[in-house]
Order: C-alpha cells, then structure tokens, then sequence
C-alpha cells in the first residue's frame, strides 16, 4: 500500500468538463501535487472547452508523468458511455493509478465503476453537480438514485464547501467512506490588488453565462435601478449557452449603452472593468470568482446561496443578498455604490480571511491528507 509521505502516488484525475471553477480546481491540484513529487494524470472531455482547454492542458502535460487524455464524455447518460467508461478502464489499467479522483457527477461515476483494490482509492469531488438538480424533478429523481447507488463504491468524499457536503447527506444519504471537506484556495500571486481600468464600468460580473449563475438577474437589477433614475453601467465578462438570451434581454430592455458584453477574460482581467463585482448565482457550491475577487480586495456584493456565505464568514454577512430576488440585488448594488468606502473596507478585512483559510497550499495539503487518511482506511 503507497505511503503518501513516504513515496510519490500515482495520481488520475478525472472531468467531464474542461471548462470554469472545477477545471480550475483540478489544474491547481494537478500542479500542487506534481510540486510535491507526486504522478499525475489527468482524463477530460474532448468536445467541449475548445482553444482554453487544449492551452491549459498544453501547458500543464510536461509536469504530468501520467499523461493528459481527451475522450468524448457527453454530458447526459447515453449509450456510448459504455464505451468511454471501457476506454476509461483500459487507461486505468495501463496506468495504474495508487489514487482515482473524480471530478463532477459523470466523471465521478466513471471512476467508481471499477470494483474496490487494495492498493487504490476512489475519491470524489461532487462540485455541486447533481446535487443542483432538485428532488422534486425528474432529473434530480435520476441523479440522486444513480448517486446512491455509487455511495458506497467510494473511498473518500472530498467536498469543498460544507454546504455540498450538507445537501448530499440530506439528498442522498450518509457514507460508509469517509468525508473531508477542504475549501478551494488561490495561489500567492492573486493576492495582488486590482488596478482599475479607465473604462471600469458602476458594476462587473465574470463567469460563464448558464441560467444558474444568474447573469439575467443582474441584468434585470440594472434595469431597475436606471427606471429609479439611478445610472448604473454594467461590464459582462464571460461566455456560455446563455450568450445569445442575455444580449437579447439587454436589448429588449433598452439597455444597450449602459450594458457591455467583453467576452471570456481573466478574472482579474474582468475585475478591472468595474468598481463593484457581483455574484448573482442562483446555486453554487464554493465558487473560485469569489475567492479570487476576494483575495485581490476587490468590492464585491454577493447572493447569499451555497457555500459563498462559508467564504464571507460571519463578519461580512452584509455583503450577502437574499438569491434570485431581483430587488433585493439591486439594493444590495444600490447600497454600495452609495458607500463605496464602506466596500472598500469590507473588501480589505475580507482579503485577510481568505489569505488565512483560502490558499492553494492549504487546499493541496489537505486532499493529500484526505488521501492518506483514506489508504489508513483501507
């Protein structure tokens, strides 16, 4: 059985997705435990992420002695996942990974689909996933039964908010494996401050535009603010599935010289074109555009959903509003931009605490810890 401080793991990750928060994640992980000695390797989804993805894994392929592999990885339950899950076991036994750790619902089957070893563990890291899916659908009814069933074919839960970890033991059940929660943490670099841009607008968001982070709602807060009489610019930053719908709304609502579409960015990059960032997710689990807004002191109002309350703490509830109520944003937006030194100061307090609870260092150390506890396990 592999001593985690004693000899280097071989290590497989695996994603549906190539693509935002989780991708991240999984690259800083990648990289932190390559620095630490460990083989990594890592499976992603070849239809989607496009020009960013193939960069990213270019560049991070020489540090990784387990390889990068594409396959075609649909998001929803088809027939041909048969197939990738054969082509999926094929890798697993050419490689022959100490650790398997899934990424996501449809990679997180994957990996727990293979029978129980010995001398490897199978670990899985929801990030929110299924469990977005309501019980009362159709859908949440499919994910939640496909969930259980795979409970016990896990070794190790690795959640990173305690919001994920809460909502799966109500919506699923309680493992027999074991269950860490480790936040998600940024690198040393991101915790440089911001310059603003001359052409900042009142008001950035960044992120991908789906209907569950909300971009719609703050689109609409906009628009109520300017009928108040208040004129409040917006910056969008980001691209996704929504793109087409969001331009048609800022249209529809006459909004086309207070609103502006940027494009994917850098997150600092997209911080840079506003005073204020904010998050107007209708669900999310420990979303990285927080913590990286955060750690660069970036005034930021956020809906009060998930596990972003966890990255605010107690001392900064204020900067929460109620999710998916659209007066409730736009007061929240409304209320800083009047007080902006009051933003300001909560934004330099709040970048203390992610600096002590919030960094790739800690993040990286405790899923080795995690790891190990899982082998002691076993």
């Amino acid at each position: 059985m592999p001593v985690i401080d004693g000899q280097p793991l071989r290590i497989l990750h695996a994603v549906r997705a190539p693509i935002g928060g989780i991708f991240r994640h999984i690259l800083d992980l990648a990289n932190g435990q390559a620095d630490r000695g460990h083989q990594v390797g890592i499976i992603a989804d070849s239809l989607t992420g496009g020009e960013r993805a193939e960069q990213a894994l270019a560049e991070i392929a020489p540090r990784l002695k387990l390889g990068v592999h594409r396959l075609a990885i649909r998001r929803e339950p088809v027939p041909l996942d048969l197939l990738v899950w054969a082509h999926f076991a094929r890798l697993i036994r050419r490689l022959k990974p100490n650790v398997l750790h899934g990424h996501g619902a449809k990679a997180g089957a994957f990996i727990r689909l293979r029978g129980a070893s010995t001398d490897t563990i199978r670990v899985y890291t929801p990030h929110g996933g299924s469990l977005h899916y309501p019980l009362s659908t159709l859908k949440g009814q499919i994910y939640s039964r496909l969930e259980r069933a795979l409970m016990n074919n896990t070794d190790l839960f690795l959640f990173e908010s305690a919001f994920a970890r809460d909502t799966y033991q109500r919506t699923i059940g309680v493992p027999r494996g074991l269950v860490r929660t480790v936040f998600n943490g940024v690198t040393a670099g991101e915790f440089d401050p911001v310059v603003k841009a001359d052409d900042a607008t009142d008001v950035c968001y960044v992120g991908e535009f789906r209907h569950i982070k909300g971009a719609d709602l703050l689109i609409d807060a906009v628009a109520r603010l300017r009928a108040d009489g208040r004129t409040v610019t917006l910056t969008l930053g980001g691209e996704g599935e929504e793109m087409d719908h969001l331009k048609a709304q800022v249209s529809r609502l006459n909004l086309g010289e207070a609103v502006r579409f940027i494009g994917h960015v850098k997150a600092r990059d997209g911080f840079s074109k506003g005073s204020l960032l904010v998050v107007p997710s209708r669900g999310d689990s420990m979303p990285y555009v927080v913590i990286e807004a955060a750690a660069a002191g970036m005034p930021m109002v956020a809906a009060n959903v998930g596990g972003i309350p966890e990255i605010f703490g107690p001392d900064h509830a204020d900067a929460l509003f109620a999710p998916n109520i659209v007066g409730a944003m736009a007061d929240a937006i409304e209320g800083a931009l009047d007080d902006m030194e009051a933003a300001q100061a909560r934004a330099r307090s709040l970048r203390e605490r992610i600096f002590q609870h919030f960094s790739q260092k800690a993040m990286v150390e405790g899923v080795l810890a995690g790891y190990r506890d899982a082998f002691a396990n076993r």
